[in-house]
């Protein structure tokens, strides 16, 4: 007679624990967010909105107590991709859509590193050179695309601030309060669009600092490609759509 095969049965405890193991896996990935877009758990309309608050309390000065408008909003979510340096989370934090918030430039801590991207982009492992040059051109292509976007918001901010400013005068029964609170919004507004200007500069030292690096330890045509990208956003950033005169001035400090 052959023997006949039983199921293996599992433990009722030890099934519940795979369950609730996968359970828990599967709620994971959900929550962590996927090719570097922030959980879905974190986000909400004024995610960015401590980025006012940031510029402003870095230089000392009390943030506006005003509701962000639609501009005022975009302005702040655009912003933060430009701000954020580039190549500044590792890649598994990336898959979890790790969210930072961002010292402004203005406090004494803030040193700027023009080495950093480069010694990261070389450093990471790459499946071989070309890959190195591919990331640095799709950076600096990226920079491109939101430098058009960020600055078109910026734009409309600045040009409806200065129709504010020139109402003020005009408007009827205006609190000391109501006063202060639009001033704060403007130079609030004034020191994000010169907080993206000075972190726009600063990427364009650190790609042409990674360009260099590349072509002295590989390299490739690939490079004409890079250097001409990086000539284009230097361009932009020399002639921004929006000039902002400097609210403060900080001399910039650099590492390398």
């Amino acid at each position: 007679m052959p023997e006949t095969c039983h199921p293996i049965r599992c433990p009722a405890s030890v099934s519940s624990v795979f369950a609730l193991a996968l359970e828990s896996l599967l709620l994971g990935s959900c929550s962590g967010g996927d090719f570097g877009r922030t959980r879905a758990d974190f986000r909400n309309d004024d995610m960015h909105r401590w980025i006012g608050g940031e510029a402003t309390s870095s230089i000392g000065v009390p943030a506006s107590q005003f509701q962000l408008t639609d501009n005022e909003r975009a302005l702040r979510d655009l912003a933060y991709p430009l701000i954020e340096p580039p190549l500044s989370r590792p890649a598994w934090k990336s898959v979890f859509g790790d969210y930072q918030r961002i010292a402004a430039p203005w406090r004494q801590s803030v040193a700027f590193d023009r080495t950093a991207y480069g010694r990261t982009l070389i450093d990471e492992p790459h499946r071989s050179h070309s890959s190195r040059y591919s990331q640095l051109i799709d950076d600096v292509r990226d920079d491109i695309t939101r430098f058009e976007q960020y600055f078109a918001a910026a734009v409309r901010v600045i040009d409806l601030d200065r129709k504010r400013s020139a109402t003020l005068p005009h408007i009827s029964e205006l609190s000391p309060r109501e006063r202060t609170d639009a001033s704060a919004r403007m130079q609030e507004n004034a020191l994000i669009v010169q907080w993206v200007q000075q972190c726009l500069e600063q990427r364009v030292s650190s790609y042409r600092w990674a360009l260099e690096r590349l072509v002295l330890q590989a390299p490739d045509n690939m490079a004409a490609d890079a250097d001409r990208l990086i000539s284009e956003l230097a361009a932009q950033t020399a002639n921004p759509p929006v000039a902002i005169r400097p609210v403060i001035e900080k001399p910039v400090v650099t590492k390398g």
